[in-house]
């Protein structure tokens, strides 16, 4: 259905002119479900929310909703912080409140005084983990928040506050990529609110340290999409410092890139990415060699673990899978040759976040292991790809299932003749569930990329790329497939992303509500 509005009664009161900002999209306008929830909390805004920048509205709220939600998750941690990490392992399960921070924090030498990396840890202390085995970045992080961890007597109280400060450091992080997300598309910021009101968020926040490099890739997405490829790669290198998978975005940058021709952005955002990755890197490379390539080798080393289509087969039919890295590699690789595909050959050029979302989804599905964290690293992408309630509440729906399906399965592993919690069958059950509801998400963003007028970032203000940065609005250069056919030729779709109208012209807004 489609309904015809004159851009002098846009949202936000502004006619849509080419030197004017596009309307402020409002979700209650376009988003069945947020309609739906915003008639329980009083309706949609009204006139009187357009007295401030709806930015700078949207900013508030998000940071103000994310506080809480950040607290909850907390909260939801605290039978554990009052004695369940320090009781055996059922109780932490039981309760689902598990947290990696506390237990690190004795069991790779901070408590003692050991210098990550620098420092090879005693075996009965890190039950044979030589070196810390996590980036470098992230054991700054790490290191930074022992610091801080100053002022109290005996080691449980010294654990629970590390993970106090720890929590008070993600915060921040956490901050800052609802914010930058809120900012990645100018005219979308109320998006932010799914990125804050996300559960999984919330639940898995402070169980590892991934909300730093998180955040940092969020930051680099906004400074891409402020033509800013130097800077937004310094960023994407310091996120893979932090984490190993931020580097996936270079791929769908690269496709992009290529189609468009814009090799020159392309070139300082992977330089700028391979020099801060450098800068923070190579100094511990050169001073604790078998320190720092710890976990370049436990990650190659590790075997199938937790919540991976693999665990399912190995357990399925008792092999021991010992190629799985071989296999994972097999079909990143296919997958990724897909979604290059995909870039090149759709009828209208992917935006930046759809490619973005779909190849950090394919290692997510494709790993040997999949920790409950890792959710964080696809919700800021899917957000920015898939903008619609809906699709984000049925996705995090399945997230918040594998959530609590690991932690039972755990405490049923743990509790010996007990077998209290979730059987293998009931956790196979759990990382299904979790598998088809990425597989969902990664299925409808294909379906936008393919037919643009889905789209909900298209759809609902004829945009292009408003995260594309030197990619919005670009001609493509190099297509292949249906998109060469049309290659050339500006056809309606492409009209309609990049027209904006006068003051006294009408904008159909597409997949509108007649009534």
């Amino acid at each position: 259905m489609t309904r015809a509005h004159p851009t002098e009664h846009s949202d936000d009161r502004t006619a849509a002119h080419p030197d004017r900002p596009a309307p402020v999209v409002r979700p209650t306008a376009h988003d069945e479900t947020a309609l739906a929830a915003a008639e329980l909390l009083g309706g949609p805004a009204g006139r009187r929310t357009a007295r401030r920048p709806p930015w700078q509205t949207a900013a508030q709220v998000a940071v103000l909703v994310l506080i809480g939600m950040f607290a909850l998750g907390m909260v939801q941690k605290l039978p554990c912080y009052d004695g369940g990490w320090f009781s055996g392992q059922t109780a932490q399960y039981v309760h689902a409140c598990y947290s990696d921070i506390p237990h690190l924090y004795t069991g790779r030498g901070f408590a003692d005084g050991f210098v990550p990396y620098l420092d090879r840890l005693p075996d009965q202390l890190s039950g044979g983990m030589e070196y810390l085995e996590y980036p470098v970045l992230t054991g700054g992080f790490m290191q930074l928040a022992d610091w801080l961890t100053l002022g109290v007597d005996g080691m449980q109280e010294e654990q629970q506050l590390y993970w106090m400060v720890n929590s008070g450091l993600l915060l921040v992080c956490a901050v800052v990529l609802v914010l930058c997300v809120l900012r990645t598309h100018r005219n979308r910021p109320w998006d932010a609110l799914m990125v804050a009101l996300a559960p999984a968020l919330a639940l898995t926040a402070t169980i590892n340290w991934d909300l730093l490099a998180v955040a940092l890739t969020a930051a680099g997405m906004l400074l891409w999409s402020r033509s800013r490829p130097l800077a937004a790669g310094i960023l994407i290198g310091l996120a893979t410092a932090a984490k190993l998978y931020p580097a996936l975005l270079l791929g769908p940058l690269l496709v992009l890139c290529w189609r468009a021709g814009r090799w020159r952005a392309f070139g300082f955002a992977a330089g700028g990415t391979a020099l801060s990755w450098a800068v923070v890197n190579v100094p511990v490379m050169l001073l604790a060699p078998a320190g720092w390539a710890k976990f370049y080798t436990f990650s190659q080393e590790r075997p199938v673990d937790f919540g991976s289509v693999w665990l399912i087969i190995q357990q399925r039919t008792g092999a021991t899978l010992e190629n799985a890295n071989t296999y994972a590699m097999i079909l990143m690789a296919l997958g990724c040759a897909g979604i290059a595909a995909l870039g090149l050959c759709a009828p209208r050029r992917p935006r930046l976040a759809q490619l973005a979302f779909l190849v950090v989804a394919l290692f997510v599905l494709t790993n040997k292991v999949y920790s409950p964290q890792y959710v964080l690293w696809l919700i800021p992408l899917a957000v920015l790809a898939r903008p619609r309630w809906r699709s984000m509440l049925i996705w995090q729906s399945c997230e918040c299932l594998y959530f609590l399906g690991i932690w039972m399965y755990l405490a049923y592993t743990g509790s010996g003749d007990k077998h209290q919690g979730l059987p293998t069958e009931g956790y196979q059950v759990v990382i299904l569930a979790h598998l088809l509801g990425t597989l969902y998400l990664c299925a409808v963003i294909v379906r936008d990329a393919l037919l643009p007028e889905c789209d909900p970032v298209r759809r609902d203000d004829g945009s292009d790329d408003p995260g594309g940065g030197v990619l919005d609005r670009a001609p493509d250069v190099f297509v292949l497939g249906p998109a060469a056919r049309t290659a050339g030729r500006e056809t309606p779709a492409y009209r309609r992303a990049t027209h904006r109208p006068g003051p006294r012209e009408t904008v159909v807004r597409w997949g509108t509500a007649t009534e």
